[in-house]
């Protein structure tokens, strides 16, 4: 995988994600389907913006780890942030540097104004590479 930002266009390093992701032939896709923070046991999702992005990487990292994938096999994503702020793109950055500390995935930020339940506030999928056995 080549992981690419060219000199002509923003480094998004910084908001942890890479502007261009090429992937070799001879891999396998795997498609994550959109991974939201779960709800606690009494159905209900944690208040916090913060705790709901932790939770929904968490559930990501259990998704990869289910496949044999892993945060550097993520060569994409997609996060959903109900009513977008700056801070809550600060949250969401310094989330993805954590969890590629190095190689990061192209990404693509949606704000939205609801997601699928009320109270949920923040939902990423992922493509993931996993190498052909």
């Amino acid at each position: 995988m080549q992981f690419i930002n060219p000199t002509e266009l923003n480094d998004p390093s910084s908001y942890g994600f890479t502007n261009i992701v090429t992937v070799p032939s001879g891999v396998k896709l795997a498609y994550i389907a959109g991974q939201g923070s779960g709800t606690t046991d009494d159905g209900s999702y944690p208040e916090s913006f913060s705790e709901q992005v932790d939770r929904a990487f968490a559930n990501l990292r259990t998704a990869l780890t289910a496949i044999g994938a892993s945060p550097e096999t993520v060569v994409k994503i997609t996060v959903l942030s109900v009513d977008h702020t700056d801070d809550k793109l600060r949250i969401i950055s310094a989330a993805r540097n954590a969890f590629w500390p190095a190689q990061k995935p192209a990404s693509m930020l949606i704000p939205v104004p609801r997601l699928a339940t009320s109270g949920m506030l923040f939902e990423i999928d992922a493509v993931a590479v996993i190498a052909n056995q």
